[in-house]
């Protein structure tokens, strides 16, 4: 038997006899096992038999095949897209969500520049370049030529008010 690994109908058209495969291997039914295990059949009705199966391989194979043709690879989906029409629906409700998510970072920008404004100038300076800059209070001490557990209470004081502005919000 050839070694046809990709190919179900490959294996069971170029194999003398007929071809199955399992998920733990291979079984090929000869012409000597149809006629030991069918006493009143001949060869010709084996012949028939091993056709009938090589048809329905190839039926399979043809198939699959133009299933594959009609699917779309990944990469090739942005290009669709412009051919897609939104329903009216869908624009509508793509109108509010716009709108709502507007609303909701002007909210945001406004919680943050109050929550920012309830601080020190000090506390504001160090707690940016501590969260935001991603300084090290000891690297914020270093610059400041401050100790470094006077940047420490800066900065959980700067995240209480902020805690404290941002719960009444």
């Amino acid at each position: 038997m050839k070694n046809y690994t990709n190919s179900d109908y490959a294996l069971n058209k170029y194999s003398a006899g007929i071809v199955y495969r399992f998920a733990d291997g291979i079984v090929e039914y000869t012409l000597a096992d149809y006629l030991r295990d069918n006493p009143g059949k001949t060869e010709a009705d084996f012949r028939e038999l091993k056709k009938l199966s090589d048809s329905i391989y190839l039926e399979q194979v043809q198939t699959e095949n133009a299933q594959t043709k009609k699917n779309t690879p990944f990469d090739e989906l942005d290009e669709t897209m412009l051919c897609y029409a939104p329903s009216p629906e869908d624009v509508f409700i793509g109108e509010i969500s716009a709108r709502e998510e507007a609303e909701r970072r002007q909210r945001r920008v406004e919680l943050k520049n109050r929550a920012l404004d309830a601080l020190t100038d000090v506390q504001r300076r160090r707690y940016l370049l501590y969260k935001v800059d991603g300084l090290s209070s000891w690297k914020i001490a270093e610059i400041e030529s401050v100790d470094h557990k006077a940047i420490l209470r800066s900065i959980w004081a700067a995240e209480k008010k902020i805690k404290k502005v941002l719960g009444n919000a």
